[in-house]
């Protein structure tokens, strides 16, 4: 789970490091920044339909009910396709306005979109791969997805190399070329999972393409359960993209500095997200069986370890903060460096307690109960935004401020999903689901 979910972040790095050496490195990595928001909205529409087919897949897996398993695969498979289809559409609309909300303009804007085009115009591979991913690990397998994903991974890293920096022949195309290269690598994984799947079954798991009616019951069931799980990337969005917002009227090289950190956040925060992911797909399987100490005994056990792994990783980022940011190009002593070191080290304070609270985020999502993790997600958000302006622009505390309300989110945010696991109701409503 670790590895699978640092190969998909990777990518990102990637594309950051290499533009780091662009001749227009400045500009390319703030168009990044800007970008990256994007990006992660792309997912609002797709991680409600994983959420909910990793929450049925699961449940079934776990009574014993293969049909039901391939058929939620099938079902979710037509939906992802659909759903890919219009974001393609909506997202190409609408990309210039969000860009501009998040205040990009001139250069920035003109490379964003570069990046975006692409992305969002072949966004199916990247659904369709996060899809199969998550039904495969619903199902207790994680190997096939992690070896699938390392092989795109490293044609991630040649297209890339030829096509940001013109190697190999190919025209540099800079910040357009990091998407056309990491697309090129999901659809190469999407293909090799569709083959793999439709050779054999796997723990019962087979993938039809034929297409089929919609099973309008199912389809209900998925939108219950993912629509939570929507929103709260919403809020988690909306959360990034109002510290963007308030970061490019400060200082535009913030900006820049914000998304080199969020490359290595989401690499750090890899290990506390496998946990959570593995915590929802055993509940799940402990639930669909009935067996309701089982699931207790596994998120007990998830809040210890995740919380132990996130704080041994928050030591490394403390104390090597200024190295790793070097591994993106950045000179030492640079306004770049200071911003991004600073934004740094208030993650890597933060990240014991995202521990918590993401191993939460897991029970809660293998339960079904994704209501209650948009709630937690919902107090969270509407602390931090608030507290960002006001350490932000009326204390004067600048960037460092607005930074600093995004950890401080995360302490509420874990206190209420603790309260949320002692009532216990997400257990009981969870085995009836």
């Amino acid at each position: 789970m670790i590895g699978l979910n640092v190969l998909g972040v990777l990518a990102l790095a990637v594309d950051t490091a290499m533009c780091g050496r662009l001749p227009n490195a400045p500009a390319a990595l703030e168009a990044l920044g800007f970008a990256t928001q994007v990006v992660f909205l792309l997912m609002v529409a797709m991680l409600g339909l994983v959420v909910g087919a990793v929450a049925l897949v699961a449940r079934a897996h776990g009574a014993g009910d293969a049909e039901r398993v391939s058929h939620v695969l099938q079902q979710a498979t037509q939906l992802t396709v659909l759903v890919a289809a219009a974001v393609a559409v909506v997202g190409n609309l609408t990309a210039p306005a969000i860009l501009r909300v998040l205040g990009a303009e001139g250069a920035a804007l003109e490379l964003g979109l570069s990046y975006l085009r692409p992305n969002l115009s072949f966004c199916v591979f990247y659904y369709l791969s996060t899809l199969y991913a998550a039904v495969l690990r619903g199902v207790g397998n994680t190997r096939l997805p992690f070896l699938i994903s390392l092989g795109s991974n490293a044609l991630n890293v040649l297209f890339n190399y030829g096509l940001i920096l013109g190697n190999f022949g190919l025209p540099s195309l800079g910040v357009q070329g990091a998407a056309l290269g990491t697309v090129l690598a999901q659809a190469c994984g999407v293909a090799a999972l569709v083959s793999i799947l439709r050779l054999r079954p796997i723990a019962g798991l087979s993938l039809r393409l034929r297409p089929a009616p919609l099973d309008r019951p199912l389809a209900r069931s998925l939108v219950r359960v993912g629509w939570p799980a929507a929103l709260d990337l919403i809020l988690l969005n909306a959360s990034f993209a109002s510290i963007i917002g308030m970061l490019g009227r400060i200082d535009p090289v913030a900006v820049a500095a914000h998304g080199i950190g969020l490359r290595i956040q989401a690499l750090a925060f890899v290990p506390g997200l496998s946990i959570s992911q593995a915590t929802g797909a055993m509940v799940g399987n402990a639930l669909g069986a009935g067996n309701v100490p089982e699931a207790k005994a596994v998120v007990r056990a998830s809040i210890a370890l995740s919380t132990a792994v996130m704080s041994a990783l928050a030591a490394l980022i403390l104390l090597g903060a200024e190295p790793i940011v070097e591994i993106f190009d950045v000179p030492p002593g640079t306004p770049l460096m200071d911003y991004s070191v600073q934004w740094m080290r208030l993650l890597g304070l933060g990240m014991p307690i995202v521990g918590v609270h993401i191993a939460l985020v897991g029970m809660f999502r293998g339960a079904g109960k994704t209501g209650t993790s948009l709630q937690v997600n919902l107090v969270g958000t509407l602390v931090q935004i608030p507290l960002s302006g006001l350490l932000g622009f009326p204390l004067g505390l600048g960037a460092w401020g607005v930074w600093l309300g995004f950890p401080l989110s995360f302490v509420v945010k874990a206190a209420v999903g603790v309260w949320m696991y002692r009532r216990g109701y997400w257990a009981v409503a969870g085995a009836r689901v």
